[in-house]
């Protein structure tokens, strides 16, 4: 499928500073409980930033808007890193963001589709995520929308069966409205994914599945841009996947050098530490 629409530009503020302000909103949640999966949301905000406001054709006011290209989050327990995103797409209010992980909130600690708005999917059962999103490309494919459909997964779920089930489905059914983004900060719960059960070689792997694939640095901005604008412009009939190396707690140094980073154990006095850590590093 051609391109026929161009990308997004991220209008009157730097991508690097939108990546700042979603790192800095999943860090005040996180204070808010005292907990949370902050790694993960450090680390991907780069991603985020580029997806929401250089890459997805969407409405922040109408976000059931039928065009709209639709973002999957398949790994629900990064849910505090896309509410972050959408409070800055203006998909949630920020005044919403004391509620977090909170009675009646909007915004529970693992996403859920029937709670949030932009939030497409109830994530959380690793491996679930790409399946759903071959179904959606494949029925956007047979009513004619154009739109694109992006399944932010884990390299966890590179372990799981379903996930290569789901990729050999999209390549028979040639969903060039498929794009699979893959963040490989190489954690899991109980050690590496890599040392629990390594999905090496990515790449060559989706390749021979039938894809199209990138592997990127997921925190230099200018190279994770330059994927979406490349996954996007690929003309042959295929899903495409960018796998992204990202690090773990980015941004806050003295997080990023902890051991244990996937549910990193924050302090009480350290979440006021770590905003001050990350406010000394805000970019222009």
């Amino acid at each position: 499928m051609t391109e026929t629409r161009p990308p997004r530009a991220a209008a009157n503020m730097s991508l690097a500073l939108r990546a700042w302000n979603i790192r800095r909103k999943a860090l005040r949640m996180g204070a808010v409980q005292g907990q949370g999966y902050i790694g993960q949301a450090l680390g991907i905000a780069d991603v985020l930033a580029a997806a929401y406001f250089h890459a997805l054709d969407h409405r922040p006011e109408a976000p059931d808007w039928e065009g709209r290209d639709r973002f999957l989050l398949s790994i629900g327990h990064y849910a505090i890193a896309l509410y972050a995103a959408l409070m800055e797409a203006g998909v949630l209010p920020e005044e919403e963001l004391e509620t977090y992980g909170m009675d009646d909130s909007r915004m529970p600690m693992s996403g859920m589709a029937s709670y949030t708005p932009g939030m497409e999917i109830t994530g959380g059962s690793l491996g679930q995520g790409l399946g759903i999103a071959v179904g959606m490309a494949l029925g956007l494919k047979r009513k004619g929308n154009p739109a694109f459909i992006y399944n932010l997964m884990s390299d966890g779920e590179l372990g799981e069966g379903s996930t290569w089930e789901a990729a050999m489905g999209a390549a028979h059914h040639r969903l060039d409205n498929l794009i699979a983004l893959v963040d490989f900060n190489n954690q899991q719960a109980d050690d590496r994914s890599t040392a629990v059960l390594s999905a090496e070689p990515v790449t060559a792997k989706f390749a021979a599945f039938g894809w199209h694939v990138q592997r990127v640095d997921g925190n230099d901005l200018d190279a994770v841009v330059a994927a979406f604008d490349s996954a996007r412009a690929v003309e042959a009939p295929c899903p495409r996947a960018i796998v992204f190396d990202t690090r773990m707690c980015r941004g806050v140094p003295f997080l990023e050098a902890r051991e244990i980073t996937h549910f990193v154990r924050v302090e009480p006095d350290e979440w006021a530490k770590a905003l001050a850590v990350l406010d000394e590093g805000r970019p222009e």
